[in-house]
């Protein structure tokens, strides 16, 4: 993993070490850049480098291959011996060992074409001299991120927002993007927090042709809606094929030329990630957890439970008030557009002190999505029975559970006014009572909703497809990036390897979800290697104890941030109510510890990373 910069516009040699500078931590090991373009057609890439693979000094960037293409790439093309051997037979040569050169010779070989034969996480600009274009692609699934940004003849990309921010004059904060922040939690794609700056949508490529400047996007790669190869063979034939599946995407990616390890938190997910790893290396297997001291949010001891199954070399990283602290502190340097997932907190913590033993390390990312293993899914099942009733009746039990004086049961009551089930379900991942947002447009309605609102697939299939293009991809894919990224750690996904999330489409939803048994072959893979009893216990999620910290130690810290008069100056927020709320939270009647770090880290953006800028 790296950071990738370019640009068309006439920036100094100081103004492209200070951009790349801004995010050295994404790439340690060397800072480079070159100008490659000539006097009217300027085109200038920069490379913050983590060597990983063919750690040489050889496979630096940008790199050259064949004199004309030039190349910045951040990621990692997991099948690249593959391709390699199959682009030798065509006669290419190479004189490195890394997966970057493959690319250039897949697209000298295959065009635009070669993103179809990259399996991985990648994000990557050829300048192609001889045809005097760019070429750009982001991965089928965004693990990587792409900004960036074009005005007529001016065209600069990064891989984060602040290398195109920084010596740029021509930049105004997008009020809808804070609109969008407030409900979803995190900027939705194509869209960033600048009106100026775009992001390269997931699984989509891009040339620029630096004659005429026409700009084209275009997919290449997206979920089926369809389901047009539906799995024929048995269940147990299916576990059989997946835990291949779910091999090798481990193996592919336990190669490389510096330590790696996993993230273990001890739920089925990185779990079997951990499993698959030690059935196909030799090596012991390095795994690391988080261990929180507050009751209720420890869950190092199932992690520890899987690790000495496995016989892993198990890390237990304790996580205190004081280092959650400083880390919030230094939140808006590395998530440098704002971000709500609160759970970015202890993933730089497992991030920063892993980073101690290992250069990469496995995560579990992607199993909720792609086996129907979210707790929402169980509770929009339950809620969906209530939605075959007539209206009059489903109303008046709505009516009903809104004079409840449960939390819960109110919640229910407002989400059963929703027309159908579909608009329930963004509701319950936006919130159901934003009555404190203000926005003069509808933030629910997001190009991806066509995932949601049609007739080809189930409700659960319908769900998992809406969450692999709206929250993995938006809200993990950015915390993982950016959590591991800070302390140059480079993180990998093995079950959002396409193939996996491929074959988990094609099954039929009982073999995902069957009865009350979410992700179930998954599971059923799982407990082929480890007990099935040391799961035998609620779903946890990734999450720090902000609640009660809000309460307590931080509570000073919030009532200071968020007085009156600063919940005021906040954009698109009612201050009255939201002064209402955060009472509430630090009474003890209402939980509201996610709107308050919401609200944290957007006023901390606007005065750091937004200072000088205007809200249009």
């Amino acid at each position: 993993m790296c950071g990738i910069y370019g640009s068309t516009i006439e920036y100094s040699r100081k103004q492209v070490q200070d951009k790349l500078e801004r995010t050295k931590f994404r790439g340690p090991d060397k800072l480079d850049f070159k100008f490659l373009g000539s006097s009217n057609k300027p085109v200038i890439f920069g490379h913050n480098r983590l060597a990983i693979i063919d750690i040489d000094e050889r496979s630096n960037q940008p790199f050259t291959y064949n004199h004309t293409i030039h190349i910045v790439f951040n990621g990692e093309v997991y099948n690249f011996k593959v391709l390699k051997k199959q682009l030798e037979s065509k006669g290419y040569q190479f004189n490195t060992t890394s997966d970057t050169e493959v690319i250039c010779a897949a697209y000298l070989e295959y065009g635009e074409d070669c993103v179809n034969y990259l399996g991985g996480m990648f994000a990557f600009v050829i300048f192609d001299e001889t045809k005097q274009k760019l070429f750009g692609a982001r991965d089928r699934l965004g693990k990587k991120p792409f900004y960036y940004y074009l005005n007529e003849k001016q065209f600069e990309f990064a891989s984060q927002i602040s290398s195109i921010q920084m010596h740029h004059t021509n930049l105004t904060i997008s009020n809808k993007a804070i609109s969008y922040y407030l409900a979803w939690g995190a900027v939705p794609d194509p869209h960033s927090i600048f009106n100026e700056i775009k992001k390269l949508q997931a699984g989509h490529c891009f040339s620029l042709d630096l004659t005429s400047y026409n700009f084209k996007e275009r997919p290449y790669w997206d979920v089926d809606t369809e389901v047009k190869n539906p799995y024929k063979g048995s269940y147990k034939e299916a576990i059989t094929e997946l835990d291949g599946l779910i091999s090798n995407a481990v193996s592919t990616r336990l190669f490389a030329d510096v330590p790696v390890g996993v993230f273990l938190s001890g739920g089925v997910d990185s779990s079997v990630v951990a499993a698959l790893a030690t059935k196909t290396t030799d090596s012991k297997v390095k795994t690391f957890s988080v261990k929180f001291n507050e009751k209720g949010f420890d869950e190092s001891v199932y992690a520890k439970q899987v690790a000495n199954h496995l016989q892993t070399d198990h890390h237990v990283i304790e996580c205190n008030y004081n280092e959650g602290l400083d880390l919030i502190d230094n939140f808006t340097h590395y998530y440098d557009e704002p971000f709500a997932d609160s759970s970015a907190i202890p993933s730089m913590l497992l991030a920063k002190h892993t980073r101690k033993k290992v250069t990469v390390a496995l995560s579990g990312d992607g199993g909720d999505e792609s086996f129907i293993g979210y707790e929402r899914y169980k509770w929009m099942k339950q809620v969906n029975h209530l939605y075959n009733l007539p209206n009059f009746l489903r109303h008046t039990v709505a009516k009903t559970a809104g004079l409840a004086p449960h939390y819960k049961l109110k919640m229910i009551g407002k989400g059963l006014q929703y027309d159908d089930i579909n608009s329930l379900y963004i509701a319950s991942v936006t919130g159901v009572n934003m009555s404190w947002l203000k926005s003069d447009f509808d933030y629910t309605d997001v190009p991806e909703k066509k995932y949601l609102f049609h007739n080809d697939k189930n409700l659960y299939e319908r769900l998992t497809d809406f969450d692999i293009k709206t929250y993995l991809n938006w809200d993990i894919n950015t915390k993982v990036d950016r959590a591991t990224m800070a302390y140059s750690l480079e993180a990998r996904a093995p079950l959002m390897d396409h193939s996996i999330v491929e074959f988990a489409q094609s099954l039929p939803t009982a073999f995902k979800y069957n009865g009350n048994i979410q992700k179930r072959i998954l599971k059923d893979v799982l407990y082929q290697y480890v007990p099935e009893k040391i799961f035998d216990r609620p779903k946890a999620g990734f999450t720090m104890p902000f609640a009660e910290w809000f309460k307590h130690e931080l509570k000073e810290y919030v009532l200071s941030e968020l007085d009156m008069a600063s919940l005021r100056e906040i954009p698109n927020i009612d201050a009255d109510e939201v002064y209402k709320m955060i009472q509430q939270h630090m009474k003890g009647s209402w939980n509201r510890y996610p709107l308050i770090w919401k609200l944290l880290v957007l006023k901390k953006w606007l005065k750091t990373n937004g200072s000088g800028y205007t809200i249009q």
